[in-house]
C-alpha cells in the first residue's frame, strides 16, 4: 500500500483534522509516513485564514523537491487558491475541510491517476472518528464547525460556512476516548468556542458542555480555546465560575483585533473595546493570575496613526501574556479587500512597534512567576534536549531532564524569558 505523509499548517483545529485523516487512512490500510522522503503521496492540510502565501510556498517546495510525487491539498481551501495550486501541479487532488471523511477515496484515485476535487460543503460531526494523535499527551476535541461572525477581513466564514455545533454527548464521549488512550490534556477547539450552540439559541450550552466534560472522573487538564468577546458576555459570570474548577487551565484566549471602536465597526466585530476590557477585567478580578491571550491586526484598511495608537494603548492597559499579532492581508471575497489598502511599509513598521511593546509586557508579566513553586505537566518536546511543561495557568516552563510526555513534576521557577519560564526540579 502507498505511504502518505501529512503536512499540517495553521491552528489546533487543523492539527486535529490531520490526526483524523491519518486515522482514516490507516483504517483503510494505508501507512502514514513520518518523513516525506519515504512517502508516495503528500497531503498538505493548508491554512488560508491570513493569506495564501504560506500554503503556496509549501506546495512549491514539495513539488520542487519531488516533482513526480502525488499531491493532495486538504483543509481550508478557498475558491481563489485552487487555480493557483493547479498552476503549480495540474494533477493535484483537493479535499476541503467538509470532506475529510473521503480522504481515502482521494488517495486511491490519486494513485490511479484520477485526481478528485472534493470541494462541496457538507456538515458532518468531526468527533468520535479514528485518529492518530501527533502528541500522545494531548487530545484535541472540536466542538463545532463554522462561525457565527462575518468579519470583513476574514475568509473563515467563506471556507467553513455556517455554524454547526456537535452534540454534548458526542463531545463528552470523544473526550473520554482521548483520556482512555492516556491523554493528560484536553484541548477544546473551534473557530469560536463561545459560539457553541448559538445557531440553536443555546447561549448557555458551552457552560453545560464544560460541566459535562469536567465531570468525567479522571485526572486531566482542560484548555478552552478561542472565544470572541461578543459571544462570551451573555454567560460571563458562569464561565468565570467554570474556570475556577481545578481541572481548567487558567488560560483565556479572547481576541480584541483593534483598540479602536471605529476600526472594530469596519471589521464587523460586533463588540466594543470596552466590552473586551470588561471581559478581561472580570476574569482578572476573580482569577488574578490568569494567562490572557489576545489577537490584534495592524494596518487594517483606513487605520490612521491615532487609531493604531489606540491599539498600542489597549495593549498597555490589558498587558496580555500572549499576543497573536498579524499584519493585515487582503483576502479575496471579503469586504475589507475592496477597501483602500495601506502601504506595506506602514504595516511592517506598525507590526514592529507593537511586537517590541509586547515583548516588554510579556517579560514583565513573566517576572512575577520567579520563585513560584508548583506542578507542571510535560506536554511538548522542546529544543536542544529540553522539555516544555505547563503550569496551572498554561504558562510554558522549559525544563532539562529525563522526562517523557505526560509526566507531572514539581518545579521552581528560577528564571524567565519573554515568552516562557525556566524551571528546575523543586526539592
Amino acid at each position: 500500500m502507498p505511504k502518505i505523509n501529512i503536512i499540517t499548517q495553521g491552528c489546533s483545529s487543523n492539527l486535529r483534522e490531520s490526526e483524523l485523516m491519518a486515522g482514516m487512512l490507516e483504517n483503510s490500510g494505508y501507512e502514514v509516513a513520518h518523513n516525506d522522503n519515504h512517502a508516495d503521496i503528500s497531503v498538505v492540510n493548508i491554512c488560508t485564514v491570513k493569506s495564501d502565501t504560506t500554503a503556496l510556498r509549501e506546495i512549491r517546495k514539495l513539488k520542487k523537491q519531488s516533482p513526480d510525487k502525488k499531491l493532495i491539498v486538504a483543509g481550508c481551501i478557498t475558491e481563489s487558491i485552487v487555480p493557483k495550486i493547479k498552476q503549480i501541479d495540474e494533477s493535484a487532488g483537493f479535499v476541503n475541510t467538509h470532506n475529510l471523511g473521503r480522504i481515502s477515496a482521494a488517495v486511491e484515485n490519486s494513485m490511479s491517476g484520477t485526481a478528485l476535487e472534493l470541494l462541496d460543503r457538507r456538515y458532518e460531526q468531526k468527533v468520535n472518528l479514528p485518529s492518530v494523535r501527533k502528541n500522545p499527551a494531548i487530545g484535541i476535541v472540536p466542538i463545532l464547525n463554522g462561525c457565527n461572525y462575518f468579519c470583513s477581513f476574514c475568509s473563515t466564514k467563506l471556507v467553513k460556512g455556517k455554524l454547526f455545533s456537535y452534540p454534548v454527548d458526542a463531545i463528552r464521549q470523544d473526550v473520554k476516548s482521548h483520556l482512555k488512550a492516556g491523554c493528560r490534556e484536553i484541548w477544546i477547539t473551534s473557530n469560536d468556542n463561545g459560539a457553541y450552540m448559538a445557531e440553536q439559541g443555546g447561549n448557555q450550552k458551552l457552560i453545560e458542555l464544560l460541566e459535562q466534560v469536567l465531570s468525567i472522573p479522571v485526572d486531566f487538564k482542560l484548555r478552552l480555546g478561542m472565544m470572541n468577546p461578543g459571544n462570551t458576555m451573555a454567560f460571563l459570570d458562569e464561565l468565570i465560575e467554570i474556570y475556577k474548577n481545578p481541572k481548567m487551565f487558567k488560560f483565556l484566549h479572547i481576541p480584541v483585533q483593534s483598540g479602536n471602536n471605529e476600526i472594530l465597526k469596519l471589521m464587523n466585530r460586533r463588540y466594543a473595546v470596552e466590552d473586551f476590557a470588561n471581559v478581561v477585567g472580570a476574569f482578572r478580578k476573580e482569577i488574578p493570575e490568569i494567562t490572557i491571550s489576545t489577537d490584534i491586526i495592524v494596518g487594517f484598511p483606513s487605520e490612521t496613526e491615532p487609531q493604531f495608537e489606540d491599539s498600542l494603548n489597549a495593549l498597555k492597559k490589558i498587558k496580555p501574556d500572549v499576543l497573536n499579532l498579524s499584519r493585515y492581508a487582503a483576502r479575496e471575497g471579503t469586504m475589507a479587500a475592496k477597501m483602500k489598502q495601506l502601504q506595506t511599509g506602514t504595516l511592517k513598521q506598525r507590526s514592529r512597534i507593537m511586537a517590541d511593546l509586547h515583548r516588554k509586557i510579556a517579560l514583565e508579566n513573566n517576572k512575577k512567576w520567579i520563585n513560584w513553586e508548583g506542578k507542571i505537566l510535560i506536554d511538548e518536546k522542546g529544543k536542544h534536549d529540553s522539555w516544555v511543561g505547563r503550569n496551572y495557568c498554561y504558562k510554558p516552563v522549559i525544563m532539562k531532564g529525563d522526562f517523557k510526555l505526560g509526566d507531572e513534576i514539581d518545579v521552581k521557577i528560577a528564571d524567565v524569558a519573554n515568552f516562557d519560564l525556566r524551571g528546575k526540579i523543586s526539592i
